[in-house]
């Protein structure tokens, strides 16, 4: 389900469904989940670019304005991909500018598709609480990425995400936010499940830790951590921390 939320384009079909009714189901989902929470939001902002329907539907659903708050710099990847966290700190500040006329005293909810290491998101609140924002809430359209992806997504170590073993009030405490709230894992399948009723399963083993193919073990988790493979790409990010660091 990953793909539906995070790594497919919004005019694809993946399974007869559209991903981008996907995405707007899941803002809908998570629109009645915000307003169970009660918080005082003067606005909604995407953070760019894939959260868009979900923050377009959340928006609609609520009665809340809808604004682009940050300015996204198209030449700078995908930073929970990126080798180190040197890298995907200075990323960030390259890749996202936050508006002042936006958020300056207002009361705003970031919308985001996922939050992966944190480092994006940590990041953003800061941006936005510096352009003068109030108070700052976040709402994610996917649940807490726990476990990763052994079907082939190259993923951080499990130890790597920010949800791996925090309570959500530890995460909102970490990323720094006013208020957080992840989908639900039950209503991101009911979302897939409504659009096509065909399928039996989906693959949620990245916020669950249940595999459908039913033979990934804990043991093996811990021996896929340990490979060469994965001790070559630490290594790797290291160096690459090392020669981006400031001297001493």
């Amino acid at each position: 389900m990953l793909r539906y939320i995070y790594l497919a384009r919004p005019d694809s079909v993946l399974n007869d469904i559209p991903v981008y009714s996907f995405q707007l189901g899941l803002g809908s989902r998570l629109a009645a989940a915000i307003k169970a929470k009660g918080w005082d939001v003067d606005c909604v902002v995407p953070v760019p670019d894939g959260s868009r329907p979900a923050a377009i539907q959340i928006s609609a659903d609520l009665g809340l304005p809808y604004r682009e708050g940050l300015v996204k710099n198209r030449y700078v990847g995908r930073t929970f991909i990126m080798p180190d966290q040197r890298t995907r700190e200075l990323s960030v500040r390259r890749k996202l500018n936050a508006m002042p006329a936006v958020f300056k005293g207002r009361n705003v909810l970031l919308i985001d598709d996922s939050i992966v290491r944190g480092t994006t998101m940590s990041q953003i609140v800061d941006m936005v609480r510096a352009a003068g924002a109030a108070r700052v809430y976040l709402a994610s359209a996917s649940p807490p990425v726990r476990f990763p992806n052994v079907y082939g997504v190259d993923m951080p170590s499990r130890r790597e995400f920010v949800a791996s073993d925090l309570s959500e009030e530890e995460i909102r405490t970490v990323l720094g936010a006013d208020g957080l709230l992840y989908q639900s894992v039950e209503d991101l399948i009911a979302v897939g499940r409504a659009l096509n009723p065909a399928i039996q399963e989906f693959d949620a083993a990245c916020f669950t830790g249940r595999y459908v193919t039913g033979d990934v073990s804990g043991e093996y988790l811990a021996a896929l951590e340990a490979s060469t493979r994965t001790k070559a790409r630490d290594a790797r990010a290291g160096q690459k921390v090392s020669l981006a660091a400031p001297a001493a």
